[in-house]
């Protein structure tokens, strides 16, 4: 146990900040972390198995969170590269993958649905990257492409409404709760950013 000296003139030590002051602190430390050293990539073929084994490594995690695919969609991921290579090709999706300073995936993040300068955003972030600010940081990078790049002026998110987690990083990112939807069959939230024009 640890005493203090009234005779000694060495300061007491700082108060500690509260907790909540203290994970603030955290999460924007490690916000700015993540922006600096994680990179955007638009999906390539090349990617395929860095995505397999990004996927695998946080299947259960995931399942945690969202439907799992099932063992099908591992046993055919080549075939399901290849088709998603080709939605983007066609311009109805846009695929990314956010890579951290190793060359690891860490984060996949997705839109989905275009037409009429419109998307639906979809993305995950490995367990591992979990609570460091990647899911916003990612999102918020997905965004400024989707109205600098790909000239989209609405954006669209649906998550289910026990999926706090995901609502928290959608408003970091400035979408708003708009209404209630069905997601995987269960009742989620509808959300959406208006963005401005590029100029």
């Amino acid at each position: 146990m640890t005493t203090s000296n009234p005779q000694s003139n060495t300061p007491p030590p700082a108060r500690r900040q509260p907790e909540a002051r203290q994970q603030a602190r955290r999460v924007v430390s490690n916000s700015q972390y993540a922006c600096r050293v994680c990179e955007l990539q638009r999906l390539r073929g090349d990617h395929v198995d860095a995505v397999l084994a990004f996927e695998l490594a946080n299947r259960t995690y995931f399942a945690g969170f969202i439907t799992d695919r099932g063992d099908d969609f591992y046993e055919r991921h080549v075939e399901h590269h290849r088709e998603l290579l080709a939605d983007q090709d066609r311009g109805t999706c846009i695929f990314h993958l956010l890579v951290d300073q190793d060359g690891a995936i860490i984060g996949r993040f997705n839109l989905y649905d275009l037409a009429d300068d419109s998307a639906e955003v979809g993305y995950r972030v490995a367990q591992s990257a979990a609570g460091r600010g990647v899911a916003t940081s990612g999102l918020r990078e997905l965004c400024r492409r989707a109205q600098t790049e790909y000239g989209l002026r609405m954006l669209t998110a649906k998550t289910r409404s026990t999926s706090h987690a995901s609502r928290r990083v959608l408003e970091k990112a400035g979408f708003s709760a708009v209404e209630t939807c069905e997601v995987a069959g269960q009742q989620g939230i509808r959300s959406t950013l208006q963005l401005t024009p590029a100029v």
